[in-house]
């Protein structure tokens, strides 16, 4: 996998103001003010404790091993403690950061919100750092150019069957910030193997480069997606341009939803490094939940 992000530096200082409204049917591109997250304690944009403790009684979390034919890939999971067969599921794609503290903390807010969810560790064949506190991405950058997008899918299925065999009647959706959005992205084209998605600030142009001219081929795998997909991006990400972001879901077929947030840049989801931005990570998470609660409950 090549192209790799630094999402350290990928936010302008200039404000972006222009906000994508009814980009097609079914799509819509809003600015809302949201409430601070509750939760945790100590303050956002810097490493803090979690939102949702690992022996928070409403949920159970732990590591887990999932069987692939070269290795057994670790994953961490988390699940409402009164789960049932028809609990619905999320595949949690990692960041550049691997399943780092606040991917973990991720993993148990969707656990907390009623879902059962699994992050497998896509750096298991590769050694990578600990991503907990990292400020650098350059030590993460071998693993993740390393990642071959037929593994990665099939550890993506390894995570999802994972879920079908704890919940038989779940209906699963699949979710990634950043690197992880552009993966998760993948996974949709040309098939139905998840119920719905939300993709975080994940790369629109899967295959070609971002810096290319736009042609007629440059998103026409927008016809082969038939996921509810909601996206999640921010106005100042100088990674992602918004008219891509804004020609990709005008071309998507309904069911699907977009935010465009103005204040927001790279990894505004991303509470424990300074790229956080609380309106737009609040509102965009409020709408996840529900997005996912509408497809897959």
């Amino acid at each position: 996998m090549s192209d790799v992000l630094d999402p350290t530096t990928l936010t302008s200082a200039a404000l972006n103001r222009k906000v994508f409204v009814a980009l097609s049917a079914g799509a819509a591109a809003t600015v809302s003010a949201a409430p601070a997250r509750a939760g945790g304690a100590g303050e956002f944009g810097r490493p803090h404790p979690p939102i949702v403790a690992p022996d928070d009684p409403a949920i159970v979390a732990q590591h887990v091993r999932l069987a692939r034919p070269d290795i057994t890939l670790d994953a961490y999971a988390a699940w409402p403690a009164h789960a049932a067969p028809e609990t619905p599921g999320i595949v949690l794609v990692q960041h550049i950061w691997g399943v780092d503290a606040t991917l973990r903390d991720d993993v148990r807010r969707y656990a907390k919100a009623g879902f059962i969810c699994i992050a497998p560790n896509l750096y298991g064949r590769s050694p990578a750092p600990s991503g907990d506190g990292a400020t650098d991405a350059d030590p993460f950058r071998p693993a993740a150019a390393a990642l071959v997008d037929d593994v990665v899918r099939g550890d993506l299925t390894a995570a999802r069957a994972w879920i079908a065999a704890k919940a038989a009647q779940a209906k699963i959706g699949i979710s990634g910030f950043c690197m992880g959005g552009g993966i998760a992205l993948k996974q949709l084209i040309g098939t139905n193997d998840y119920g719905a998605a939300s993709i975080f600030y994940g790369d629109v142009r899967p295959g070609t480069p971002r810096t290319a001219p736009t042609t007629p081929s440059t998103f026409a795998y927008a016809a082969s997606i038939s996921t509810p997909m909601r996206g999640n991006y921010g106005a100042r990400d100088t990674s992602i341009a918004p008219a891509d972001v804004q020609t990709l879901y005008s071309l998507l077929r309904p069911p699907h939803e977009l935010d465009v947030y103005p204040l927001a840049g790279h990894a505004f989801f991303d509470d424990t490094r300074p790229s956080y931005v609380a309106s737009a990570a609040d509102d965009a998470w409020t709408k996840t939940v529900a997005w996912f609660n509408r497809f897959l409950a």
